[in-house]
């Protein structure tokens, strides 16, 4: 009986251990997957919650320490246009140009300053085509980009001049040179360019010299100016844009009698701080500022020319000026709202309906007045300079 006693507790003690050793084996398979899976978990979490900040869905569980691993990341992509944030910075292009771009061959930049080059665009139509041809001849194409807005249609009638094909053509009918502007002068699109001149088609230019006027222009520190008018020669409807003997630049302007005097106690356009839209040139940080103020529906931009002093980067009555060194003419051709079919002889086939757009100009800057009034009583934060200095000098 003690043998079999015996073996039966030998067997019991094996049992025991077989027992024990799996028991141990589970509990190391368990160990291993519950730290595993807390691992992946923990990896899992943080790649969402980078993609959380970025995406802007951060889980509000998040704790400070992901926040604070996540927070040098935020501050890099911070300053990144909208839309680029899931990009490596890098491959991010801010900004373009107009420069025509070879369909094959090298891609390789050429060899020309940004900061040398500016942009000439002009709403042009087909009836002063040998108008234009002589203002573009003034811009040097190692300066100079060109650029034609087509409101009549006809393109192809400009290919015999010999820089047509340097030059970026946008055609659209019945469009004013602002409705182009706000549409294909994005600044952005024009960062590359020193300076932009966006002038009407009807200026004679015999004697304007565009280096030289830059020249000038940078030397005078002027953020928006325009070349001064032939008083002789030009259709003169504001006496500020009228040239002025004997000087280089001009900013105030002078008149002691009838209404709407100006005199040397005078702070605001169109006494001083002020230029014509017929021919302005903008700085590439003052154009930055007055795209976003000029008005997609409103196609003429009457009124815009009162407020551009906001956008002179400083002082209006310093930095805005008309050049009289340089200066043109103004021929007062009929352009827009004039039919422009190239083929009637007789006048009595031409429509003209300038009476209409000049009616709808007058509309539209009541239009903008209207808005720019609401916009300053809406904008608490907006403090309007202009006014403080007046304030301060009285």
């Amino acid at each position: 009986m003690k043998p079999s006693i015996c073996a039966s507790v030998a067997s019991d003690s094996k049992n025991k251990s077989c027992l024990c050793s799996l028991f141990g084996v589970a509990l190391l398979v368990c160990a291993a997957y519950f730290l595993g899976g807390a691992f992946v978990a923990k990896d899992y979490k943080d790649r969402l919650s980078r993609w959380g900040m970025i995406y802007g869905t951060q889980n509000p569980n998040t704790n400070s320490h992901q926040v604070k691993n996540t927070k040098t990341d935020i501050c890099k992509r911070q300053c990144l246009p909208e839309g680029t944030e899931v990009l490596p910075k890098g491959i991010v292009s801010r900004a373009s140009n107009l420069e025509l771009q070879p369909l094959w061959g090298s891609t390789k930049k050429k060899k020309i300053a940004k900061s040398s080059l500016s942009l000439l665009a002009i709403a042009v139509g087909i009836n002063q085509k040998e108008v234009v041809n002589k203002i573009v001849k003034k811009f040097p194409s190692s300066n100079f980009v060109v650029m034609l807005f087509h409101y009549d249609g006809f393109v192809d009638e400009w290919r015999d001049l010999s820089w047509s094909n340097r030059a970026i053509h946008v055609s659209a009918v019945n469009q004013t040179k602002w409705w182009f502007a706000k549409r294909f002068l994005h600044p952005d699109i024009v960062a590359e360019y020193n300076y932009i001149f966006l002038w009407d088609e009807d200026l004679g230019v015999e004697k304007f010299d565009a280096k030289r006027y830059l020249s000038i222009v940078k030397e005078e520190g002027l953020e928006i100016s325009q070349p001064a008018l032939d008083p002789a020669k030009s259709a003169v409807y504001h006496g500020i844009t009228a040239r002025q003997r004997g000087s280089k630049v001009h900013r105030r302007y002078y008149k002691l009698k009838g209404t709407g005097r100006c005199d040397d106690n005078s702070t605001s356009p169109p006494c001083i701080g002020w230029v014509e839209m017929m021919a302005p040139v903008f700085s590439r940080v003052a154009w930055r500022c007055v795209w976003y103020m000029i008005q997609n529906d409103l196609i003429h931009a009457w009124g815009l020319d009162i407020q551009l002093g906001y956008c002179s980067q400083g002082d209006r009555m310093k930095n805005v000026g008309v050049v009289d060194a340089e200066y043109v003419v103004h021929l007062a051709l009929p352009t827009l709202g004039v039919s422009n079919n190239i083929k009637a002889s007789s006048s009595s086939l031409k429509i003209d309906n300038r009476a209409k757009v000049r009616m709808q100009s007058s509309i539209e800057m009541k239009i903008f007045k209207e808005r720019w009034n609401n916009a300053v009583k809406e904008d608490s934060c907006w403090v309007d300079p202009y006014r403080l200095s007046a304030n301060q000098s009285s």
